[in-house]
């Protein structure tokens, strides 16, 4: 069975490089799933993964990134690009289940094989992103994809995670929703490499443009440094479109000019094989759970006979020496 999945995934991973939507998927929900041979997926595609423009588009719910998504496909796909889009929505607490409405708004590229769109549920996932979304981006990259789109949840303050996996973040604001500060508040104020003031047409558009014009000319900066630029739009009449993915080409030509872009990647490389390695490692954990290791050091710590701290050092220690036995 072992070996017949195997050269189901070899036969997957064929179809998916030819850009087969249905092999894309199916390899995306293995992502999601955790599945086993994720190792074999994921060696047998490294050596496509390294191609496509990754950006990625946050900002506090309503501001439209949905829509201006839709708008960006539009434009590459008259540019002759191939996209995808990992559209991740919030799970619920209480089912795990998410609404996944994305897709309902891009109905527009349905239809077109030169444009993916997948859904994901966050599944609890701080920072906006699904654990699995990283793999998946590379999973559409290998897949031929010149452009992914990464729409975070809109959560707010915690969507900064997008910057670790994005070549280029676009954050979105809008005009009445006290965005320029939260933008401080959150910190995406540095980590974004292009704003976007979306629903320009709207009263207000004007004071929140130059409030994040200035909050950009308060921080400092060494010569030569990035400067994010800021674009108003009304993506639901598909105006300011052209102004953003001129910001966003401008931006991808400063990082291959100073060598920010491999530096980037370089980043989020080692981000992934963290993320691995405590995965290995809380799972790890996990089957001490069933054994007396580490109860026992909970009541204790729970009791006053022993500080948190020692109580880690000897779990790990734990840890080694089965390790060694495994070995």
């Amino acid at each position: 069975m072992s070996l017949r999945r195997s050269r189901d995934i070899t036969s997957l991973v064929g179809a998916a490089r030819e850009g087969d939507p249905r092999a894309v998927a199916r390899l995306v929900t293995l992502v999601e799933d955790g599945d086993p041979l994720l190792r074999e997926i994921s060696a047998a595609l490294a050596p496509y993964a390294v191609r496509a423009q990754v950006i990625g588009l946050t900002g506090s719910p309503g501001v439209g990134k949905s829509t201006t998504t839709n708008e960006l496909v539009r434009a590459y796909r008259s540019a002759g690009l191939r996209v995808g889009v990992l559209a991740v929505d919030p799970s619920s607490p209480f089912t795990g289940g998410a609404i996944l409405g994305d897709r309902v708004r891009m109905q527009d590229h349905a239809t077109d094989p030169g444009v993916y769109i997948r859904s994901m549920a966050n599944r609890g996932a701080l920072g906006g992103l699904s654990e699995a979304a990283l793999q998946a981006a590379l999973l559409m990259d290998a897949s031929g994809r010149d452009i992914v789109l990464l729409e975070t949840v809109g959560v707010g303050q915690a969507e900064v995670e997008v910057a670790s996996l994005a070549d280029t973040t676009v954050v979105m604001l809008a005009p009445g929703m006290g965005d320029a500060i939260q933008a401080v508040k959150a910190g995406i104020l540095e980590v974004a490499d292009v704003f976007v003031v979306n629903k320009a047409d709207r009263d207000g558009a004007d004071a929140t443009y130059h409030d994040i014009q200035g909050m950009i000319g308060l921080g400092e900066r060494e010569a030569g440094q990035w400067r994010p630029p800021v674009v108003k739009a009304v993506a639901a009449r598909g105006e300011g479109i052209d102004g953003i993915i001129g910001a966003i080409a401008k931006h991808r030509a400063w990082l291959d000019e100073h060598g920010e872009l491999q530096r980037r990647r370089e980043r989020r490389a080692a981000a992934e094989i963290e993320g691995i390695a405590l995965g290995v490692l809380r799972a790890r954990i996990g089957t001490l759970r069933h054994d007396e290791a580490l109860p026992t050091l909970a009541a204790e710590v729970a009791a006053g006979e022993l500080d948190p701290f020692a109580a880690a050092d000897r779990l790990l220690s734990g840890l080694d020496h089965a390790s060694d036995r495994d070995g």
